[in-house]
């Protein structure tokens, strides 16, 4: 039996690859960090797939036992998902996304190295990487233009992905994902923010939604889909980075304002603060999905709207399940 070890395993992609690898027949271990061992693993549990994974706890931040659990557990590929991931944290603690964003992913990749090059490893890239572009759609090849200290980390880690499979000849791959979204994404990102604050003043348990900066466009898709993506850039015979997105932009008032009608809830409801505002933002931005279409057969084709009634549907039917235990 194939295995993989995936990090950041609860979060809302490392739950659904979990799902699909163990559906494609993969044995399944999930790093969490030594203190966390007890953490809540609703997502897993969400997908019933609780009880089908090994745990293993790892400081991702230390080599040495990083290098441990590979030679311990060979596995035929590594999805690195775990990642300080809120841009809006690393403005405020730099220092600490830089170190953990970059050091996880040499400590992998130098493991891999010394344990066994076979070994396939996919890294988790950021959209954020090409700051503010001004030729639109991204494509791979674009130049990077980082413009938070997240954004830096994941463009320093995503070199040298690409350094290590050039130098060593690693099957080494960046998968530069843009914004996808589903019910088991965490609270603070913006679509679940906004759904479930709505929910609240739909059911007249909160007055206002208040947000920064909705002006600004980007490109979501559904996360679920955005998972196979990655799945299939590790089957492929040549390593090759892609971009993986919807390949349109959507602004973030469109979004709010289509949340809110599904909800029946008045526009005059949203607040706008401008303390929420970032320090630098990029204002519109979307992917070509080109390549990963052609050589990776991804056939994505949602229109957010659509994925917005999905996940609208999905976080009422698990509210009225609650409100009724």
């Amino acid at each position: 039996m194939k295995k993989a070890i995936i990090t950041g395993i609860t979060g809302q992609d490392g739950a659904y690859l979990a799902k699909k690898l163990l559906n494609e027949g993969f044995e399944v271990i999930g790093f969490v960090s030594n203190n966390s061992m007890s953490n809540d693993r609703f997502n897993l549990r969400y997908l019933g797939i609780i009880d089908e994974i090994r745990y293993c706890g790892v400081d991702l931040t230390n080599k040495d036992d990083v290098m441990a659990i590979v030679e311990k557990e060979r596995p035929h590929q590594i999805y690195n998902l775990a990642a300080q991931s809120s841009v809006a944290k690393s403005f405020s603690n730099p220092g600490e996304t830089l170190a953990f964003n970059f050091n996880s992913v040499i400590n992998i990749l130098e493991s891999v190295l010394a344990v066994d090059k076979t070994i396939r490893f996919y890294q988790a890239s950021s959209s954020e990487m090409f700051g503010k572009v001004k030729n639109l759609p991204v494509k791979i090849e674009h130049p990077l233009n980082p413009i938070s200290p997240y954004a830096v980390s994941k463009v320093a880690a995503h070199h040298t992905v690409k350094s290590y499979r050039t130098a060593y000849g690693l099957y080494a791959v960046s998968g530069v994902l843009f914004n996808h979204e589903s019910y088991l994404r965490s609270p603070n990102f913006f679509c679940k923010k906004i759904i479930r604050q709505g929910i609240e003043i739909a059911n007249g348990k909160r007055d206002v939604l208040e947000l920064g900066n909705i002006e600004v466009k980007r490109d979501f898709g559904y996360g679920p889909d955005y998972v196979d993506a990655m799945y299939k850039m590790l089957q492929q015979i040549e390593p090759r980075d892609y971009i993986i997105s919807s390949g349109e932009s959507i602004s973030l008032k469109e979004i709010v304002y289509q949340v809110f009608d599904l909800l029946g809830i008045s526009h005059d409801k949203i607040v706008i603060n401008p303390e929420l505002y970032r320090p630098e933002e990029i204002e519109d931005i979307y992917g070509d999905n080109t390549l990963a279409k052609r050589l990776l057969g991804w056939n994505y084709n949602k229109d957010f709207f659509s994925v917005l009634r999905l996940l609208i549907d999905e976080e009422l039917k698990n509210s009225k399940e609650i409100e009724h235990k």
